[in-house]
């Protein structure tokens, strides 16, 4: 292991290895266990017919691991390597999705595998910590920019493949090759571990050794420790956090709620208020038309934040971010038959989320500002998976409770706060201005 003391670390050494061999894969497998933890566990337990309480409930636990990882970031910077973290977070997640396909098939599947998605969510968290302080080790600031579309690209393209083309092989092999739901999904995980264990072996093999890629020795508890609380204490001593924190809680208050139930209400029956579609379906309308829907949107908002600013287009990202969860409103009173006219409101919503996102990413950005840039966005993704985490548990039990109609328009609703927290907050107008 390579070591050395924080008084005798070198200037970086130029950064070598090729970006396009392992920038892709890296954010490929730094997307596919995020959206199978997060996003894939949801369809798995409707299809083996858990409630939609218990799956809002105990998968929205799932975010607990991006809540608190900037309490264990720490220990990802100073002990062994960010490429050690790396290639070792890949295998335990190819790990733990061998785990939860060996017990999908099983009677009592509900409290193991979920013990398995939240071992796979929180190798996915410190796997997020490795991978990105790799990344700025391994590039230098040029390339930095020059691979940041190609990080979010193949960010997608692993939502695409999970929610997406995985979801599609469960509903394949259960309608053609005549598997049980159970067994269908079993082998679904296998393949989604044989791409974390093929990311593994190819990482273990492509990523670069850069020279600042080192353990750091030499800090004593005291000093680490006083570095852990000075990192909070200046966070939490910025000026406006309250507005910073309201913003960050509230802003995807509606979302958090939609988010959960999307699936379950295109997956359900129409005599149970939803719209009947089939897994292959689903992968179809969510995971492919919706995943792209919300790449377009995210890249058309930061395209014009760029050239006019946060400010100028705040506003209109939060009506963009809200105001298309009526499309579910529609889609639950019509019930509509054609897919067309679905998968078109589904990518509607998901456009609007993406472009509406825009905003929240580079507040987020701005008000990390300082000394502790890295830590400081590592505590408002926090507080991001936070607010998505609360408002989801609870979401399944009030769809329950009203029903798949007048659920979303509570959703509806519920973007009132989002609305309010905008006009809270204080916002540079030159901040994200593309520099002429």
């Amino acid at each position: 292991m390579e070591t050395t003391s924080p008084a005798t670390v070198a200037a970086p050494a130029p950064p070598i290895g090729r970006p396009w061999r392992w920038v892709p894969s890296l954010y490929f497998a730094e997307g596919l266990p995020y959206v199978m933890a997060n996003t894939v566990s949801v369809v798995v337990y409707k299809g083996l017919g858990v409630s939609n309480a218990e799956i809002a409930l105990w998968t929205s636990w799932l975010y607990l691991p991006w809540v608190i990882k900037p309490l264990w970031s720490p220990v990802v910077d100073v002990l062994r390597t960010k490429r050690w973290w790396t290639v070792g977070m890949q295998l335990a997640m190819a790990a733990a999705l061998i785990g939860v396909a060996l017990l999908l098939p099983r009677e009592h599947f509900l409290p193991p595998t979920l013990a398995l998605f939240g071992l796979l969510a929180f190798s996915s968290a410190t796997h997020d910590i490795a991978a990105d302080g790799f990344y700025m080790l391994g590039l230098d600031q040029a390339q930095q920019a020059a691979f940041v579309g190609v990080r979010a690209t193949f960010y997608r393209v692993a939502m695409v493949t999970g929610e997406g083309g995985l979801v599609v092989l469960a509903g394949l092999l259960a309608t053609h090759a005549g598997l049980s739901t159970a067994r269908a999904w079993s082998l679904t995980f296998v393949a989604a571990a044989a791409l974390m264990a093929a990311a593994c072996a190819w990482h273990a093999f492509a990523l670069p050794r850069p020279a600042a890629d080192v353990a750091v020795l030499g800090v004593t508890p005291g000093e680490a420790l006083r570095r852990f609380v000075d990192v909070f204490a200046t966070f939490f001593k910025k000026k406006d956090i309250v507005r910073i924190l309201l913003f960050l809680l509230l802003y995807r208050f509606a979302e958090a709620q939609l988010v959960k139930l999307i699936s379950p209400f295109l997956l359900d029956s129409r005599a149970r208020g939803g719209l009947g579609l089939s897994n292959e379906q689903l992968g179809v309308v969510k995971g492919t038309v919706g995943v792209v829907a919300l790449l377009a949107g995210g890249l058309l908002g930061g395209l014009l934040i760029s050239r006019g600013g946060l400010k100028r287009w705040l506003w209109v990202m939060v009506c963009a971010i809200h105001l298309p969860d009526a499309v579910f409103v529609f889609l639950s009173q019509a019930q509509p038959q054609s897919l067309l006219l679905i998968s078109g409101a589904v990518a509607l919503e998901q456009f609007g989320y993406g472009f509406g996102f825009a905003a929240y990413s580079l507040y987020m950005i701005m008000v990390s500002d300082g000394p502790y840039k890295t830590a400081h966005f590592a505590l408002c993704t926090a507080f991001m998976a936070l607010g998505m985490m609360l408002p989801g548990m609870f979401s399944g039990a009030v769809q329950e409770w009203l029903g798949y109609q007048r659920f979303f328009l509570w959703v509806l609703a519920s973007t009132v706060p989002g609305f309010l927290v905008v006009l809270l907050v204080r916002v540079d107008p030159e901040f994200g201005k593309k520099v002429a």
